[in-house]
């Protein structure tokens, strides 16, 4: 473990740079997401309610956001990653398994299951989450809620095909 990096609740000071680790992330998506996709952040007003419920950590290396998760609360029982991302300069030290465990503890400790819908063929995005403990959810099992993140993805120009939504269950394993 790296103790250079810390995870924390996400402080109002920390949203100004999350988007320029949402857009830095993406480009390590080039070919496997559409353009529009890749310039996509997550809105200010999202970012702002998310950190005020609780909903947002960050991976701090000191004072700076370097990485991030968000959360949204989709279903009643289930709550839904919406975004991880950490910048790439920082990437491969553990700080994305950190972030996963953080939201999986606070999870945890509400009773709730985590979703999340990534890219099935991208070697750090499913094969990731499931050594963490996800599992695909089969598609026809996914509950109206996932369906429609699902359809929102394929609006934005996601292929489904190329997608899975995996739930977690289970105690994360670093």
């Amino acid at each position: 473990m790296n103790d250079q990096y810390e995870i924390a609740l996400a402080r109002p000071h920390d949203l100004r740079l999350i988007a320029s680790i949402e857009l830095a992330a993406a480009q390590l998506l080039r070919g496997h997401a559409p353009e529009t996709v890749l310039n996509e952040v997550t809105s200010e007003r999202v970012l702002s309610d998310a950190q005020r419920e609780g909903r947002l950590w960050v991976a701090l290396a000191g004072e700076t956001a370097v990485g991030f998760a968000h959360v949204e609360l989709v279903e009643p029982n289930a709550v839904h990653i919406d975004e991880l991302d950490v910048h790439p300069d920082h990437g491969r030290r553990g700080l994305g398994t950190r972030l996963v465990n953080a939201v999986c503890a606070w999870a945890r400790a509400r009773d709730l299951p985590v979703t999340l819908a990534t890219f099935r063929a991208v070697p750090w995005n499913m094969p990731f989450y499931a050594r963490l403990g996800f599992e695909e959810i089969p598609r026809a099992e996914l509950s109206p809620v996932l369906r429609s993140v699902v359809e929102d993805e394929a609006r934005r120009g996601l292929d489904p095909a190329r997608r899975v939504v995996m739930r977690w269950r289970s105690v994360a394993v670093a």
